[in-house]
């Protein structure tokens, strides 16, 4: 290693050299090198956490460069200050080119150890890699530095001192590593471990340079005296050295800490925006959940709600808008036979289509279910006309849900501005009026808003609000009775009862004005609760009269039948009277019978099993075949009215009733013949052999104190007309 200055005790020459002393030091000096040591290290540690917190490359090769520059310059600084307090006992003087090397040697291995330093995750790898470069570099600095001394003595190194010296150096440097390595906690105590790192850094740069410098023996030629260098500007020059160190030292120190204050101020504000950014998607999220709807991303009611108040406050009278109510037809069906994975899959097709049919700047929402509406602004009625019978036409295109392709129509409501009302409220509630309108006249349809619906509206609700409070009371219903004549006996062998509503504004209503209210609004079934307990005491009071084999008939709502919890309201409104529950008879429409023939044949088995009779009502309206005749359990079939009003005058109409009397009969079911009102009606009847007959040739529907009075018990009604009955008893029950 000759070629690098270094020269081992071994290879001094045997004769001509004589070995000089250590010479002694400056102890002030020593101090103000051992300090310079620590403030590079200090400066080094602070620097090397700093770059690690920063995010932009560029900064963190500029900190990088400036932490290096602090150690390089902190380690030659200390050397050459601990040289400058060195008195040799022979002349020195330094080489400036070899000096300059020195500072380069230190900075390049510098560099090396702040870069396994600055390493993300600082494995412990990194630190033995930065530990072994800053110690080698302290020994490499020190070394190079010692071969800049220009002397006539020569200098020789101790191999022990020599290898224990960058021992120290490298061991003395991990140790100072690991306990800078607990500065990232942040905490105080993690300051003073910074301190005391920066302390034994520090002194492993001194210690090294000492160990070395013991190592170090000057050999001069014999006869050359020694004697004590007293330079006289050592102390002012290490002065210079070490206040220029500090200061660049202390430069860079507190340029990290104002960087570091302003990255902080950087980062907190990073922070914020990525907070802000969050709190805006967040809100966002927030208004798409509170005002869209999740399945077909169309507005919500909160959302349409809140649009629609917007673009009203933004319009004139003199613009006209069109809003439109739109409700899928026979939605529930969709999703009762297919499942609501299919029924939500058709809800994402109609939002399409209607969005691919309105404008952009229309207004579209899906408002619960199956009900969408849209605002859309048109110059006159007829251009609301036309758009409502775009969409219809639309809708009605072929839907593929799964495997199926099915053809779903749509109804549709329409109230315009400001013709039927200014705000969003009123316009809603009158397109809505209009939609129900639209189902009401056979759905797939577009209905405008007519202020007469507001006003059926009104009495419905009012019909409603009543109608609950007269079954709560039970003072303003009664039961009215038509007579149903036996044409065998002549006599009065069953009532009809008729529920009549004494209403205070609109007097005596009929079923058709309350019983739909009362169907739409869920209480059906505690009407026709209250027309069978209304039944049962005025079966009692008939008994009490001397009419004991008289049968009474009431009429049964669709909904009930459809129930299923009939049979049980007859057993607990009933009782266990059986010979009362043989009298009664439950009239079912024929619509309400063939709507689901399945449940309607469970049901009336289910009823018919109580004792009670089962009759169908208005038979010859629907779609009725022998084939379902013959399997429903019935023991009544009444003709409908229609086929009686004409049958004096019309050949077809008394062969069709003498082949339902016929067919009935063949299956061993009565008949009545409803809406008589002539003799030569009664007189067909009886040639037809039609066993009973109802109309207003033999009475309108009375109270039962008024049917007690006309109709005694042994009474023969017929016999005003003339009407002689061939046998004395009809034929009720001789079918059954």
């Amino acid at each position: 290693m000759e070629w690098l200055g270094i020269r081992f005790l071994e290879q001094i020459p045997d004769s001509g050299w004589q070995m000089l002393g250590h010479g002694s030091h400056d102890p002030w000096l020593l101090v103000l090198a051992y300090l310079v040591a620590v403030a590079g290290s200090l400066g080094t540690l602070v620097i090397v956490e700093h770059q690690r917190q920063l995010a932009h490359p560029g900064l963190r090769r500029l900190w990088w460069a400036v932490g290096s520059l602090c150690l390089a310059g902190g380690v030659w600084s200390m050397h050459f200050i601990s040289m400058l307090a060195m008195r040799a006992p022979v002349a020195i003087s330094y080489d400036l080119s070899t000096t300059l090397l020195s500072l380069l040697v230190a900075f390049a291995a510098a560099l090396l150890a702040l870069y396994w330093m600055g390493r993300s995750g600082n494995a412990p790898v990194h630190r033995l890699l930065a530990a072994l470069f800053i110690g080698l570099g302290i020994a490499a600095m020190h070394y190079s530095g010692m071969a800049a001394m220009r002397s006539v003595a020569v200098a020789y190194y101790s191999p022990g001192l020599f290898a224990l010296s960058i021992f120290v150096a490298v061991a003395a440097s991990l140790a100072a590593l690991l306990l800078a390595e607990l500065i990232s906690s942040g905490t105080s105590q993690g300051k003073r471990f910074l301190a005391v790192a920066a302390l034994l850094m520090g002194a492993a740069v001194t210690s090294m340079h000492f160990i070395g410098m013991s190592a170090l023996h000057l050999v001069a030629p014999e006869g050359r005296e020694p004697f004590l260098q007293h330079g006289t500007n050592s102390q002012a020059l290490a002065l210079v050295i070490g206040g220029v160190t500090f200061a660049i030292i202390l430069f860079s120190l507190m340029t990290a800490w104002a960087n570091r204050k302003l990255d902080e101020k950087d980062r907190d504000l990073r922070r914020v925006n990525r907070l802000l950014e969050q709190l805006d998607r967040t809100q966002s999220s927030l208004e798409q959940a509170a005002y869209f709807d999740p399945l077909t991303n169309l507005l919500n009611r909160r959302g349409f709600n809140r649009a629609f108040s917007a673009l009203l406050a933004r319009s004139s009278e003199h613009e006209t808008m069109a809003v439109m109510f739109l409700d899928m037809d026979h939605f529930k069906r969709i999703n009762d036979s297919l499942g609501h994975d299919a029924g939500d899959q058709m809800l994402r097709i109609v939002a399409g289509r209607l969005q691919a049919t309105l404008r952009e700047n229309d207004l579209i929402a899906r408002l619960g279910g199956d009900e969408f509406c849209v605002v859309a602004q048109v110059d006159q009625e007829e251009a609301a006309k036309a758009l409502a019978q775009r969409l219809l036409k639309h809708m009605q295109e072929p839907m593929a849900l799964g495997d199926r392709r099915l053809v779903v129509t749509t109804s549709v409501g329409i109230s315009l501005y400001p013709h039927d009302g200014t705000c969003a409220e009123e316009l809603l509630k009158n397109a809505d009026l209009a939609l129900y309108q639209s189902k009401a006249g056979g759905r797939n349809g577009a209905h405008f808003f007519d202020p007469q619906l507001k006003q059926k509206a009104s009495i419905d609700l009012q019909l409603e609000e009543g109608l609950r409070q007269a079954l709560q009371q039970g003072e303003e219903l009664e039961l009215f009775y038509q007579p149903i004549l036996g044409l065998q006996s002549g006599r009065l062998v069953k009532l009809e009862g008729l529920i009549r509503w004494h209403h205070a504004q609109h007097g005596l209503l009929t079923p058709e004005h309350f019983i739909p209210v009362a169907e739409a609004n869920g209480f059906i079934d505690l009407l026709d609760e209250w027309v069978m307990r209304q039944v049962h005491m005025d079966m009692q009071r008939l008994d009490q009269a001397g009419h004991t084999g008289l049968y009474v008939s009431l009429n049964c709502s669709a909904l009930n039948l459809g129930s299923g919890n009939l049979p049980q309201r007859i057993e607990e409104v009933i009782g266990s009277d059986q010979a009362l529950r043989q009298r009664m008879e439950l009239e079912v429409t024929e619509s309400a019978l063939l709507s689901d023939i399945g449940n309607a044949i469970e049901q009336l088995k289910r009823i018919r099993a109580t004792g009670v009779r089962v009759s169908i009502d208005d038979f010859g309206t629907g779609y009725s075949s022998l084939a379902y005749l013959k399997r429903l359990p019935l023991d009544t079939l009444k003709i409908d009215r229609s086929f009686i009003q004409d049958l004096a005058s019309c050949s077809q109409s008394r062969e069709i009733v003498r082949a339902i009397i016929g067919m009935a009969h063949a299956l061993r079911i009565e008949v009545v013949a409803e809406g008589v009102e002539h003799e030569d009606q009664l007189n067909i009847l009886h040639e037809a052999s039609c066993d009973q007959v109802q109309g207003f040739l033999f009475g309108r529907p009375m109270p039962l104190a008024e049917v007690l009075e006309k109709f005694p018990p042994n009474a023969h009604p017929l016999e005003a007309f003339g009407w002689p009955p061939a046998v004395t008893s009809d034929m009720l029950g001789t079918h059954t």
